[in-house]
């Protein structure tokens, strides 16, 4: 049985956890939510929303959150509260509102999902989903160098003593 969640507050940001990604959305009341939709992006399509990275233009819609999350779980996460102070609920809800139906330019390291709530209610664009990969990437990249240089100094300590 799935446990009780409560309803979501005007402009709260929902963060619904794909697999292998997080989609974003924001709560405009009456059990909706404004998002920004990849053509592929399809609530339990698992790895083949992650073609999502391949386009370059989203479709804002207004759909009910049960039916953008699927099966995947979901959670009020309003993160930012703290470092930026978050646009009035009506003001969210209003411009959320304005670009349902449009289509607006899409990039996965710029123009997310979560650059576009983060948006609506802060005012600023931001993606930590981003962030956090970029930093991980430079992190691996540090480590898979690391242990070249090492690989190559063992050869050459190797090829020395023979």
């Amino acid at each position: 049985m799935r446990a009780l969640i409560p309803e979501p507050q005007l402009g709260d940001l929902i963060e619904i956890f794909r697999p292998f990604y997080r989609h974003w959305a924001i709560y405009v009341g009456d059990g909706y939510v404004v998002h920004l939709a990849p053509p592929s992006e399809i609530a339990g399509a698992g790895a083949a929303s992650l073609m999502s990275a391949l386009t370059d233009k989203a479709l804002v819609k207004k759909e009910l959150l049960y039916e953008v999350a699927g099966r995947d779980r979901y959670q009020v996460n309003n993160k930012h509260d703290g470092k930026y102070s978050p646009l009035p609920p009506s003001k969210i809800v209003q411009r959320a509102e304005e670009l349902v139906g449009q289509e607006v330019l899409y990039k996965l390291t710029s123009e997310n999902c979560e650059h576009f709530v983060n948006e609506l209610r802060y005012g600023v664009a931001r993606s930590d989903q981003v962030r956090d990969a970029i930093m991980a990437a430079g992190i691996a990249g540090v480590g898979l160098a690391a242990v070249s240089f090492i690989g190559v100094m063992l050869s050459r300590n190797k090829r020395q003593k023979q």
